[in-house]
């Protein structure tokens, strides 16, 4: 169904497709041919959505932390270097002026030297490997937040897709009533004229259509709230959308089976287990701290004009082993490791609540998409009966069997009946979404999106092993 509407102004005005086949039916309008599908939009949403695109650059600044960690093993090297200016006017008491003296005498030095020193750790109790496998772990688990939150975003504009079809497509219903009970209101108001009515007839239909234009108003609001919230999530007008349908492809056969699967799939099960395996190594890095530490130093120096004697030069190049053995820190390193035992703990019982919610989650879209499906089967048939129904209201009050009100009545019902399979429609939709995002299904390969998808592991191969180097890969 094609929609124009205009206000006063002329400021306003867009075209849309309703797309519920309720309204399709009801109304008798078709979609046009260059409407835009929901999985191009779903496509819009995936490129430009900020949340999205946010979260993917906070999983490339997490990929830092595996060479930040790898650095352990590799040495640290340093230069130095000095330069300076010494004047010095040095007399022996009882010394004549210009006497030859080895103690007298003015000096001007220009004392320098540069060095370079290299350190390498042989053995750092073990902190080196373990933090390198809790920076891949948070790696992984920064992975897992990322798809959350590309399904998070991509049934969101689902939702919202469906949001403006169903509006728009009540907000056509109430014009079209207006349309109706104006007629209805001029009619009476012929019939008063000829004494067929009374003019409470006259007040009942004029105080229908009053009624009729203010659900009007309600639905355009409701419009512009729904257009709205889908700029926001897919960053674009929604103009000329075409009919949708149930997702159907991916769908478990049965409740138990979603649950079983959300269990292992979900990417916010899995983020919070990697997030116990890095508390886990947090515990065996705090550990290390007990452990000695050995490292080797190497240095090598060049200096000049050495204690302000002119001319002299002094070459020294030392290499040095040192071995560290913690003794007692305070009490320091004891209460890290209970401290990152606690946390482990805490992580695991967070991993078990996880998983609670994503099954409450399922159990609840899965109950959704069940009474959407019965609810539409239902409000179809509410439709079918109350046409029937008005049109013989209509009749009798021709013959004077029926009162204007109860023709008003059987037209407010006919009317609540058409919107309620409306938003019906909407809800089934959008559960079939709601119901592949909670057991961690819904994906841009699933849905068959016509776009590149985002790989996080291009970024992370280009960074995990750089040793140098300030520009930022583009993870393409």
């Amino acid at each position: 169904m094609l929609f124009k509407r205009s206000k006063q102004s002329g400021t306003v005005r867009f075209e849309t497709t309703v797309a519920l086949s309720a309204v399709l039916l009801t109304v008798g309008l078709s979609a046009p041919a260059s409407a835009e599908s929901l999985n191009s939009f779903l496509t819009k949403a995936y490129v430009n959505n900020p949340q999205l695109n946010a979260q993917r650059a906070g999983t490339r600044a997490t990929d830092e932390n595996v060479p930040l960690a790898n650095s352990g093993y590799l040495p640290k090297v340093s230069g130095t270097g000095s330069v300076g200016f010494t004047h010095s006017d040095a007399g022996v008491a009882g010394l004549a002026s210009g006497a030859n003296s080895s103690l007298a005498g003015v000096n001007d030095t220009v004392p320098r030297g540069v060095g370079l020193t290299v350190t390498q750790t042989v053995f750092d109790g073990f902190k080196t490997p373990n933090s390198i496998r809790q920076a891949e772990s948070n790696v992984f688990g920064s992975r897992e937040t990322l798809r959350n939150t590309e399904q998070s975003v991509l049934q969101s504009a689902a939702q919202s897709y469906m949001d403006v079809l169903r509006d728009t497509a009540v907000l056509d219903l109430r014009s079209s009533n207006i349309k109706v009970l104006d007629e209805q209101l001029r009619q009476t108001q012929d019939r008063f004229k000829v004494g067929e009515v009374t003019r409470t007839d006259v007040a009942q239909a004029e105080a229908g259509l009053a009624g009729s234009r203010a659900d009007f108003y309600t639905a355009q609001s409701n419009l512009q709230n729904s257009i709205a919230s889908f700029r926001q999530v897919v960053g674009v007008q929604p103009t000329r959308l075409e009919p949708a349908r149930p997702l159907e492809r991916g769908l478990p056969p049965t409740l138990a089976t979603a649950i079983n699967i959300s269990q292992v799939e979900h990417p916010s099960v899995q983020a919070a287990l990697h997030q116990v395996d890095a508390a886990a190594l947090q515990v065996k890095i705090a550990e290390g701290a007990l452990y000695p530490t050995v490292s080797v130093q190497g240095s090598l120096s060049q200096e000049y004009d050495v204690s302000n004697v002119p001319g002299s030069h002094a070459f020294v190049g030392a290499v040095v082993g040192s071995v560290s053995i913690p003794l007692y820190e305070g009490g320091a390193d004891y209460a890290t490791i209970r401290q990152a035992k606690e946390t482990l703990t805490q992580s695991r019982l967070l991993a078990d609540v996880q998983r609670e919610n994503v099954r409450a989650a399922v159990i609840s879209a899965w109950g959704l998409l069940e009474s959407s499906k019965a609810t539409v089967t239902s409000d179809q048939a509410s439709v079918n009966a109350s046409e029937i129904a008005l049109n013989g209201v209509r009749e009798e009050a021709r013959v004077g069997q029926r009162t204007t009100l109860d023709v008003l009545n059987a037209q407010q019902t006919l009317l609540n009946s058409r919107v309620a399979l409306v938003g019906a429609q909407r809800d089934r939709v959008v559960a079939s979404y709601a119901v592949l995002a909670t057991i961690g299904r819904l994906s841009t390969t699933l849905l068959g999106l016509n776009v590149k998808q985002y790989n996080p592991v291009v970024h992370f191969e280009q960074v995990k092993d750089k040793w140098y180097g300030m520009r930022t890969p583009d993870g393409k």
